[in-house]
């Protein structure tokens, strides 16, 4: 059998977590056994429907790393097939004419279906006395034109939620009246928040672009939405997306709802962002840098590098470059409220900085060492606790209470940043 699957999204919304790994489900299934992924753009509600979210769909499957074998195939293209098997179906007489759309009759009866993961299902067909193929507007109802579409594009397996499993009957129904061969059904279980509920935007993002917009780096994202309700064996937590497709069983996949963890998803994107190569970490910084406005472009990229080197242990997401990390590159820094309550408004510390601004302005070599050397010295000459000068000095420099280490990031800003910073800081210590 030629494996052939379809992932059909409707581009009224943004490309949603739960339907991000039903994608990834068909990708991994068509390429470990050798077949064809379709894409499918179920948009025959025009109203709803929105270029924007289109958009949406093809930059987070571009994200997830998967690209179509055939299509985009849009619904809305594809009127006269549609008309063309409800005609079908009025000339035979199994369907007909009703307040101006078009229905097809069904006899009460039992529908049994084997779920390749669920098992059998049998529903009892009162439970839908007929079902509407064409709306009164012309457009086909979603069930009808599904199965035109997953017949006609030979799709041998149909894998997708299982909030999908109550039209599975009504489709065999019409995949019946229309004499088409059955596909294999797969109905995975739904993403749930920390509330068992399905996943919504009170437990955070929900979109494959928020993620993205965030800086979860695609090959953990994968990852992560590979391991929900599946697992390769051997309590394996990192999984290349190469050894997904290969390592991919659709038999394995769990039947229970599989929870949303957003503390473990940034967890692994952390170790991620350390497996990454600095000079790479340092291009993915700097993207989100310029397109902030916060980098000139022809910025220094042994610098970037170094700064990539500093906090790469530190990032759980590359956005954290914007949200924590901002001092490196704002003059002056956003000074915390606290931090400078805390650490500069006492008495003696804008005399400390302002004598180890002098002493700093006097390294013939701004490095690391150098500075360590300096500060530490003050400190011990004053009869300091080290962190008595040191936290003050981090607030001076970074604006903040905590921040990578302080030396190494001094050294990054270089000495004329720095020493503005302490002229600054001796103003906020001395302004009580």
């Amino acid at each position: 059998m030629t494996i052939r699957v379809r992932f059909a999204p409707s581009p009224t919304g943004k490309l949603h977590v739960g339907s991000a790994r039903t994608a990834l489900f068909n990708w991994f299934f068509a390429k470990h056994e050798g077949g064809a992924f379709i894409l499918r753009i179920e948009d025959t509600d025009q109203k709803r429907s929105n270029p924007e979210f289109l958009k949406d769909i093809y930059a987070s499957l571009e994200f997830l790393g998967i690209r179509a074998d055939e299509g985009p195939i849009f619904q809305s293209q594809r009127q006269a097939i549609y008309r063309e098997q409800v005609q079908r179906l009025l000339a035979s007489g199994a369907a007909k004419e009703h307040e101006g759309g078009i229905i097809l009759p069904v006899a009460p009866r039992q529908v049994t279906f084997r779920d390749l993961l669920h098992g059998d299902i049998t529903v009892d067909t009162a439970l839908f006395e007929s079902l509407v193929l064409m709306k009164s507007d012309g457009t086909p109802t979603y069930n009808f034109a599904c199965v035109v579409d997953d017949a006609l594009m030979r799709v041998s397996h149909v894998i997708r939620g299982d909030d999908h499993i109550a039209n599975t009957p009504k489709q065999i129904v019409l995949y019946e009246a229309l004499g088409f061969a059955l596909p294999a059904f797969a109905h995975i279980p739904l993403i749930v928040g920390a509330d068992r509920a399905r996943l919504s935007k009170r437990f955070g993002a929900t979109s494959v672009d928020e993620y993205r917009q965030a800086g979860y780096l695609p090959e953990a994202f994968i990852n992560y939405l590979a391991l929900l309700g599946w697992a390769p064996g051997g309590n394996r937590e990192f999984v290349p997306p190469e050894e997904l497709v290969q390592l991919f069983d659709l038999a394995k996949v769990r039947k229970a709802a599989a929870q949303f963890d957003q503390r473990k998803l940034d967890w692994l994107n952390s170790q991620y962002i350390k497996q990454t190569p600095i000079p790479k970490l340092a291009e993915l910084l700097a993207q989100r840098l310029l397109a902030k406005g916060w980098l000139p472009p022809d910025y220094d990229r042994a610098w970037m590098e170094r700064v990539a080197a500093l906090l790469q242990d530190r990032l759980r997401v590359l956005e954290d470059i914007i949200d924590e990390h901002a001092f490196l590159f704002q003059d002056p820094p956003a000074y915390q409220d606290e931090a400078v309550a805390q650490f500069l408004r006492h008495d003696g510390v804008g005399h400390r900085l302002r004598e180890l601004r002098d002493r700093l302005d006097r390294l013939p070599a701004f490095d690391t060492t150098g500075v360590e050397a300096v500060t530490r010295g003050l400190a011990a000459e004053q009869q300091l606790a080290p962190k008595d000068l040191i936290h003050p000095v981090r607030v001076a420099v970074t604006g903040r209470s905590v921040s990578p280490p302080l030396f190494e990031s001094m050294a990054l800003l270089g000495k004329a940043r720095v020493l503005r910073r302490l002229d600054q800081a001796v103003s906020l210590a001395e302004s009580r």
